[in-house]
């Protein structure tokens, strides 16, 4: 009777993570197909315009540089969360990394005032452009290689030392 009551609680532990071995924090989850684009797909130049200014910009991923691009919602809370570490990554970027952040949605009045974002921001250039790259949630972070090809991404709240894998050279 013993022994068939070690061998429950032996499951249940591990079945509830207790178990020796067991991870301490769970990896940040993977995007669903859909949700974010993959790796592999490729992100064409585009035209757009700053978000703070309203500048015509054109955004392309030239040879011998990478990018990372940031795209966030300003009526995202998870978001929020995100700026601060975008920020300190984007201070700490290796020379040559060019890290642009996206706005997906019409920021309320005041938001660049009140909110501090160190990278630069463009405005996406619609619904349509954001469904073909399939970035469909956010905070969404992309890192880019030269020519435009998608190098690895991750979606949600990053740890600062995955955000540096993602703004590594």
């Amino acid at each position: 009777m013993k022994r068939g009551a070690l061998r429950i609680l032996v499951g249940v532990s591990l079945v509830l993570g207790a178990g020796v071995g067991a991870p301490a924090q769970a990896p940040a989850p993977t995007p669903a197909p859909g949700q974010a684009p993959s790796v592999g797909d490729l992100i064409p130049e585009f035209e757009t315009t700053a978000a703070v200014d309203g500048h015509a910009l054109k955004v392309g991923f030239p040879k011998g540089s990478s990018s990372v691009l940031l795209f966030f919602l300003s009526g995202c809370p998870t978001c929020h969360k995100m700026i601060p570490e975008w920020n300190r990554a984007y201070e700490r970027r290796p020379a040559g990394l060019q890290v642009v952040g996206v706005l997906m949605d019409q920021e309320p009045p005041g938001f660049f005032a009140t909110t501090a974002i160190s990278f630069p921001v463009v405005r996406a250039p619609g619904r349509a452009w954001l469904q073909s790259l399939k970035v469909n949630r956010a905070p969404l972070t992309v890192r880019i290689a030269p020519g435009g090809k998608v190098e690895d991404l991750q979606l949600g709240i990053v740890d600062p030392i995955r955000l540096g894998e993602l703004f590594r050279r």
